[in-house]
């Protein structure tokens, strides 16, 4: 999922944080749904690139452990992407922000 932002252009400290803020509020969201013992594989990728707009592209990939109850994976994903962005927004100070789903490679839906 892609955000962007007007902002000017920030600093690397500034971009690694926003990245630790945005991959911590999707853990904790995905964590506080399933439990550790029932996650195999949980990456959280975060990438904040540009000036004016900046663009922070959120990608969250979640495999159950295979004893797992019936968890709606792709919604807990999806999930976890708009509160990483959300985070995103609020350290930027601006919550209305454009954004965009990557639905995969080839195909986007943007914003009405």
């Amino acid at each position: 999922m892609l955000k962007e932002t007007g902002s000017s252009k920030l600093s690397l400290e500034q971009k690694e944080n926003i990245c630790i803020l945005a991959e911590k509020e999707a853990r904790d969201f995905i964590n506080s749904k399933i439990p550790l013992n029932e996650i195999q594989e949980l990456n959280i990728d975060v990438e904040v690139d540009g000036s004016m707009p900046v663009t922070v592209t959120v990608d969250v990939e979640l495999v159950p452990a295979s004893s797992t109850k019936d968890y709606n994976i792709e919604q807990l994903v999806k999930e976890a992407t708009a509160r990483a962005l959300n985070a995103t927004g609020v350290q930027f100070g601006e919550i209305a922000c454009k954004s965009r789903t990557l639905l995969d490679s080839s195909m986007r839906e943007t914003p009405s």
